[in-house]
């Protein structure tokens, strides 16, 4: 098992704190979205805390109306060293939050799938700090960080004219430690291959499914609890942090049957529920 600690969080406090300690702390932001800390470093995945979606999908079948307020400010974050977007979807590469991390912090970096490199300058990025990535590749960061992407697929496998994946995976090396972000994904025939070789020692996994209504109204899935945990177990990653849910009253699950239905199938894993509440320290 990963020695992971779960403490209770004010994240306004503990993340402007310089006291960072050791091991690699993480805090859910909501959605698929992750702060980490760990020495100096500062880090962002697929933040999103505006309520952008909301005004783009107004009169639609799906609204997009936030059910859970953001737990920070985007422009309250200081200075982030490195922000991740998995794919373009507004709630993981949001213009809104972007712009205002940008602003907010002078020397950020935005790595982004190399396919979308394009969206990240029109949203209003600098080139100079927008860094594209592709399954495969692997980029250096500073502080001895390193982040290598693997395709994922949300519900396909999309690549551009290319051939470049538009939805990505990341493996986060941090010290010793190595985190799993699998973006949205679902199960596809050599996920496994990619993940294992890597040797997680946590997952970041979104457990909301997916179904035909949300599919045809434009709203692809992820894996369900037991896809998510099936993935972990064969991939010998001993603990899971499993999340995209509570955004949006059509994308979510429902946390007492996501509960029960852990205790009915005893995963031989560590398994956690994002809560905002939350800080995840793992040693």
């Amino acid at each position: 098992m990963s020695d992971i600690e779960v403490l209770p969080s004010i994240l306004t406090d503990d993340w402007r704190s310089t006291e960072s300690g050791p091991g690699v702390s993480l805090w859910w932001l909501g959605q698929a979205g992750f702060l980490l800390k760990s020495g100096t470093l500062r880090l962002a995945i697929d933040p999103y805390l505006s309520d952008s979606l909301a005004r783009k999908y107004a009169g639609a079948a799906f609204p997009h109306q936030r059910i859970m307020a953001p737990p920070v400010a985007a422009s309250d974050l200081g200075d982030l060293d490195v922000v991740l977007c998995t794919h373009r979807h507004g709630d993981h590469m949001d213009p809104d939050t972007l712009r205002d991390i940008r602003d907010a912090s002078t020397r950020c970096r935005f790595v982004v799938p190399a396919a979308e490199h394009r969206r990240a300058l029109d949203i209003g990025l600098p080139e100079w700090r927008v860094l594209g990535i592709d399954a495969g590749q692997r980029l250096a960061l500073d502080g001895g960080v390193s982040v290598s992407a693997i395709p994922a697929a949300h519900e396909d496998l999309s690549r551009d004219a290319q051939g470049q994946h538009h939805f990505l995976g990341y493996m986060l090396s941090i010290g010793s430690r190595v985190i799993y972000h699998s973006g949205d994904c679902v199960p596809y025939a050599g996920l496994l291959q990619q993940v294992r070789p890597h040797r997680p020692d946590l997952a970041l996994l979104p457990i909301n499914g997916r179904d035909a209504a949300r599919h045809g109204n434009g709203v692809p899935g992820n894996f369900t609890l037991a896809e998510a945990l099936e993935l972990a177990a064969q991939a010998e990653i001993p603990a899971v942090i499993a999340h995209h849910f509570g955004m949006f009253d059509f994308n979510t699950v429902d946390i007492s049957d996501v509960s029960a239905e852990i205790s009915r199938l005893r995963p031989r894993l560590r398994v956690m529920l994002a809560e905002t509440g939350s800080r995840y320290v793992l040693r």
